[in-house]
């Protein structure tokens, strides 16, 4: 069995990643980095513009889902 990650945007969308990873504690490590790189660009946007790109206390949210290779 693989894993793979599905992101889940504070707007509704969500998006499966291409990677695919043979233990779900890997899927899970990489899916927090990648919820960290979402702040992270949430923050150099707000630091970029504040008007038009406010601070937001929503986070993206991440599912583990099992795939056959």
């Amino acid at each position: 069995m693989a894993y793979k990650i599905v992101m889940q945007y504070p707007d509704g969308d969500s998006e499966e990643q291409d990677e695919v990873f043979d233990t779900e504690a890997q899927a899970m490590d990489y899916a927090g980095y990648l919820v960290s790189c979402y702040d992270l660009g949430g923050e150099i946007l707000n630091m970029s513009n504040p008007g038009d790109y406010p601070l937001s206390e929503e986070q993206a949210d991440y599912e583990i889902i099992e795939v056959d290779e």
